[in-house]
């Protein structure tokens, strides 16, 4: 099974979709909130170059935004 990490802010509307995604299809995943998590902002920040949210880490692989096709994919999902 990968290993998902989900880098959010509570507020952030994609990330909630992000996350409403990988409950439906069953995907465990860790979430750190980057509001408040500074140590978690920068290691973000240092994986992807960005600050925006989500950033989803998915055995290594950064995907910027909740990027259906791409999840779809790296997770095999049918």
């Amino acid at each position: 099974m990968a290993k998902v990490i989900v880098y959010s802010t509570p507020t952030c509307v994609y990330c909630k979709m992000a996350k409403a995604y990988f409950n439906e299809h069953n995907v465990q995943y860790e979430e750190k909130n980057v509001m408040t998590d500074i140590p978690a902002q920068e290691e973000m920040i240092r994986k992807s170059g960005q600050l925006g949210v989500p950033v989803i880490d998915i055995d290594g692989k950064i995907i910027v935004g909740f990027d259906k096709a791409k999840l779809t994919s790296l997770l095999q999902i049918k």
